[in-house]
């Protein structure tokens, strides 16, 4: 269980932001599946819209409503002073996210969060991981698609590769989804702020302990057609390799010298162009603020796919890792990636906090170092595969 005593505060999880998209998706998802015994709230700054979700949860009527708003920091101090673990959609989390980050190190709340802004999640490292140390707070950043399912498969996939010795895992991303409105906003934020991403991440290194007798990296790697896989591969610059490379840090199983690359996997040629074309212009406009508005004005925050559009999407992970004259072919797959199966991964994440029994860690922590196989367990029972495609 969480350190901290159930009888310390009156709820185990607060879910924020619950009346967004992604939120009502994860509240929905715990109301069906959450353990009878969960002491939940469902919080946000307006209580009517609070209200009408409560309505709407089987079993609504024993869900709290706790109201917070980002703008006023009283109330988020007080939210996080009333829960165990308080998981959070409200983003971009550059520009709504630190004040409960902050609290919650503060009280020693465990955090998760969905984000995939890797200067969200440096600074945040900067400023509060001292902190949550000192109070043992657990603070989990990327715990959707960004970075779940990559960050677990890779886990997943040392664990089927001998111990220490050097390893090497590639993984290459299949999916067919579409975004919300959220995830655009949060896309084109990234895009407009390369040299404050770039300053984050300096000073970053400046805070993080050398790893001592050890090495971790994830490099971009090159455009190149994997045999592996049988796709084309291109280099994808998300937040995900760095989030792997965090926990190969965090874990000694990974071996002394290890090394991920992360790659879309495109089976055309002509298709995989057309791609990286579309982002590179997209990443363009984004640098002109008039040409962002008029992006982000097509899909709006609060804004997603239907249910039948979720329903017809997909997500494969294939991964090859390499080690000790071994080679193993892994896979980490599911169904929507971008809304169903983040609320899972969101709603497991804090229900594994909540609940099971972890390794001892404090502090900014990925997925595998704070949850790991206890996680991954729980998300095979909720649905999403890990599995060894083959091994020599």
């Amino acid at each position: 269980m969480s350190r901290l005593k159930r009888t310390e505060r009156p709820y185990d999880l607060v879910l924020f932001g619950a009346t967004g998209f992604v939120g009502t998706l994860t509240a929905e998802y715990l109301a069906a599946h959450a353990p009878a015994d969960l002491r939940w709230a469902v919080a946000g700054r307006d209580e009517l819209a609070l209200e009408r979700l409560r309505a709407r949860l089987p079993g609504g009527s024993g869900v709290g409503t706790l109201r917070a708003d980002v703008r006023e920091p009283a109330t988020v101090r007080a939210l996080a002073e009333h829960a165990r673990v308080v998981a959070s959609t409200v983003g971009p989390y550059l520009e709504y996210g630190e004040e409960l980050v902050a609290a919650c190190a503060d009280a020693g709340t465990d955090y998760l969060d969905l984000t995939g802004e890797p200067e969200f999640v440096d600074l945040m490292y900067v400023r509060h991981d001292a902190r949550a140390r000192e109070t043992g707070a657990r603070l989990v950043h990327a715990c959707g698609f960004d970075s779940v399912p990559h960050d677990l498969g890779v886990h997943f996939t040392v664990r089927h590769l001998p111990e220490g010795v050097p390893l090497t895992v590639d993984g290459f991303v299949t999916a067919d989804a579409a975004f919300s409105g959220g995830t655009l906003a949060s896309a084109l934020n990234q895009f407009a702020r390369g040299r404050q991403m770039a300053a984050a991440a300096r000073e970053r290194r400046r805070h993080e302990p050398r790893l001592l007798g050890r090495r971790a990296s994830a490099p971009a790697g090159a455009p190149r057609f994997a045999r592996e896989v049988g796709a084309w591969a291109l280099p994808l610059s998300t937040i995900d390799p760095q989030i792997v490379r965090r926990s190969a840090k965090a874990l000694e199983r990974y071996g002394p010298d290890f090394r991920y690359r992360h790659y879309a996997a495109v089976r055309h040629l002509p298709v995989a162009a057309g791609g990286a074309a579309a982002v590179g212009a997209v990443a363009a406009a984004a640098q002109l603020p008039p040409a962002r508005r008029w992006l982000s004005d097509r899909l709006r925050p609060g804004d997603g796919p239907s249910a039948q559009k979720r329903a017809r999407s997909w997500f494969r992970v294939r991964f090859v890792g390499e080690g000790g004259g071994r080679r193993v072919f892994t896979e980490v797959s599911g169904g929507d990636p971008g809304y169903d199966e983040t609320a899972k991964m969101f709603a497991e994440s804090a229900l594994c906090l909540a609940f099971d029994d972890l390794p001892p860690t404090a502090g900014q922590v990925t997925t595998a170092a704070a949850m790991g196989d206890a996680l991954t367990e729980r998300l095979r029972r909720a649905g999403i595969r890990f599995r060894v495609a083959a091994s020599r």
